[in-house]
């Protein structure tokens, strides 16, 4: 047993990991936004999160606790019915699967940058329905506004998190907590109603979207690409925070073709495009995507247009 405070922790486990991992880079991966009521960074750098395991709902705190060899040692400590489950699942959310060996950056900019971030690993929450949610959120409208929406749901239909939490958090709602919240509260939210009644469709269908954490990508991207609503765009999104899918391409996106284009031959490129210049990282492509972003990489000059901000609140 370990304590918090004065609080002994439902569930610990100290794990060393096999490769340097950074805790920030990997894990922060899984933050919708700076004030995301799930996710919370303390004082003393440690990460608070919460989740919903199949055992029920769990609080996590996880801290850097040393190590040597370059090797860090890190702490789960976890409260709630799901506490012993998130334990469990520590290893993979810090990047126990992801595996760089066989990583070659080529390009001098991503070699300095995979050089400087040799912790970035690609975390697996293995929670997919939990990551669905936010990237259906996501779908077509600016990164901050889907933010606000998944904010302002989890403070209205999310739980008190269980354990000693240092800052108001909530856990994310249960699958039946999404399919029941009324029209008109999606709407207050900001959420249109495609996107609203795509989650509330998927809810029913929770475990069977779970079950994409069990497959190999191809079957896990035709799983979650099967359901109505959800696209080869958004099941990147999700393979890259639940499966930890170092491949994972959000194609469709906004801005991701051309960031890459100029980030790596100066140009705009369609997404086709885009996937022939990526094709020399076959395998590793969304590692290499946030290399580039590490690098400093510009992308394309911001003269070209943007999402706007569409406000479905009726405010």
């Amino acid at each position: 047993m370990a304590h918090t405070g004065t609080v002994i922790a439902d569930a610990v486990l100290d794990w060393r990991a096999p490769h340097p991992t950074e805790l920030h880079q990997t894990i922060g991966a899984l933050r919708r936004g700076p004030a995301d009521p799930s996710y919370r960074l303390a004082a003393d750098r440690s990460i608070w999160r919460t989740t919903r395991m199949p055992t029920g709902p769990a609080t996590m705190r996880l801290s850097h606790r040393g190590g040597e060899a370059g090797l860090p040692v890190f702490r789960c400590e976890a409260w709630g019915p799901g506490a012993a489950e998130a334990v469990a699942s520590a290893p993979e959310l810090l990047g126990s699967r992801d595996d760089t060996s066989a990583f070659e950056p080529i390009l001098p900019a991503l070699a300095e940058a995979h050089r400087r971030n040799p912790g970035l690993r690609v975390a697996r929450s293995a929670r997919v329905f939990e990551a669905l949610v936010p990237a259906v959120l996501e779908q077509k409208v600016i990164t901050l506004q889907a933010h606000d929406s998944w904010r302002a749901l989890l403070w209205r239909f999310g739980e008190e998190p269980p354990g000693p939490v240092p800052f108001p958090m909530r856990v994310p709602p249960s699958p039946e907590g999404w399919r029941r919240i009324p029209s008109w509260e999606w709407h207050r939210a900001g959420v249109d109603p495609k996107r609203s009644r795509t989650i509330v469709s998927l809810a029913p269908y929770a475990a069977r979207i779970d079950e994409a954490a069990g497959m190999p990508p191809a079957e896990a991207s035709a799983r979650l690409t099967h359901f109505a609503g959800v696209g080869a765009w958004t099941a990147a999104e999700v393979a890259q925070r639940a499966l930890g899918d170092a491949d994972a391409v959000s194609v469709g996106d906004f801005h991701l073709a051309n960031f890459v284009g100029h980030a790596l031959e100066g140009r705009d490129m369609s997404d086709d495009e885009m996937l022939v210049a990526l094709e020399p990282w076959a395998g590793h492509r969304y590692r290499v995507i946030r290399l580039l972003g590490l690098s400093g990489a510009r992308g394309k000059p911001r003269r070209g247009p943007r999402l706007e901000f569409v406000d479905h609140s009726g405010r």
